[in-house]
């Protein structure tokens, strides 16, 4: 469901509640195009946490693979360029 930055303004939160309610999420357009999206915090929340185990399941294949480096913090910095 895509609603409008007006519509925000002008119909309230609980009518976007009422909309995240029924489909789950709700974009918000600005000048026609999709910029924010709204959904429930424990959607959020499992959307955050299969990411996270996403990240540690690369990480490990990276490490079973030997991708990864030993090294000093100065050397990782002056490597990354910080």
């Amino acid at each position: 469901m895509i609603v409008t930055a007006n519509d925000v303004k002008t119909k309230g939160i609980s009518h976007i509640d009422e909309l995240v309610q029924k489909y789950g999420e709700v974009f918000i357009s600005v000048r026609g195009k999709r910029r924010l999206v709204i959904l429930e915090v424990e959607e959020f929340e499992r959307l955050r946490e299969a990411a996270l185990e996403e990240a540690i399941r690369e990480a490990e294949r990276d490490y079973e693979e030997g991708r990864y480096r030993i090294e000093g913090a100065e050397e990782h910095f002056k490597r990354l360029g910080i």
